[in-house]
């Protein structure tokens, strides 16, 4: 199976970008959204062969996700089932008769790192819920995560230590996830795979100098490991300041 997860930092934006034409092609089994940046009905996009599943923010033009998947789930939730962290469209859970599937837009820490204490709490509460699932069965997550893991999953470290996405606290937590038996699938394959990202700003010509950050991600359960074929960042793939990422696995 092919999954594709992308930030398309507005999705009427990506669609006069190539959006369209980069889902057909790509022919995914399931494709993620993140920072849809839509209310429903703003968009007429419904491809065949898919079900597809929107969770909206509340504030008009922010946050939220989608996915397309062409095998109909067994059910579908949307947020995590907490109110605080429910109001800004951005988890859709699909439960599958082996695994679920989770799109993922994780909150920004801001600049200032203003929003790093909720941040903080979002990562407690967003591990708990993966963690309650798989008592049930193996989790696949995938989506912008706001977070390069190490040094090597960004060009600039030294600078951006203290910058959001890149702080001690935002890493350890990602670390957490992987200690609990978690796969980041890309340094799964990957390990030392250096000058490959997701994310670039849109400033200071960060693409053409491929000046960026790995902030996207599958990341699945443990027990999925034998059934990892590939991992992928199509970084050739304009239409956002980030890249789509892709998982090749069994299932």
């Amino acid at each position: 199976m092919k999954l594709v997860s992308w930030n398309v930092n507005g999705l009427r934006a990506c669609m006069k970008k190539g959006f369209r034409e980069f889902f057909e092609q790509i022919d995914a089994d399931a494709f993620c959204l993140q920072e849809t940046k839509l209310q429903e009905g703003q968009i007429e996009f419904a491809p065949e062969g898919y079900e597809a599943y929107w969770n909206y923010a509340e504030k008009k033009g922010y946050s939220g996700t989608a996915i397309f998947t062409k095998q109909k789930p067994i059910a579908v939730t949307y947020g995590l089932g907490i109110e605080e962290h429910d109001h800004e469209g951005r988890v859709i859970t699909l439960e599958f008769e082996t695994y679920y599937l989770i799109t993922v837009y994780t909150p920004n820490s801001q600049r200032e790192l203003t929003r790093l204490s909720y941040r903080m709490q979002w990562e407690d509460a967003f591990l708990q819920y993966i963690k309650k699932l798989e008592e049930t069965k193996p989790v696949i997550y995938c989506g912008d995560l706001n977070v390069a893991h190490q040094e090597i999953d960004l060009k600039n470290p030294k600078t951006n230590r203290k910058n959001a996405g890149f702080t001690d606290q935002e890493r350890e937590k990602f670390s957490r996830v992987l200690e609990t038996g978690m796969i980041d699938t890309y340094r799964y394959f990957y390990p030392d795979q250096e000058g490959v990202y997701s994310w670039w700003s849109y400033q200071f010509k960060a693409r053409e100098k491929n000046a960026g950050w790995r902030i996207d991600y599958f990341v699945v359960s443990q027990a999925l490991q034998d059934q990892l074929v590939d991992a992928k960042i199509h970084t050739q793939v304009l239409g956002s300041d980030h890249c789509p990422v892709e998982l090749d696995i069994n299932l």
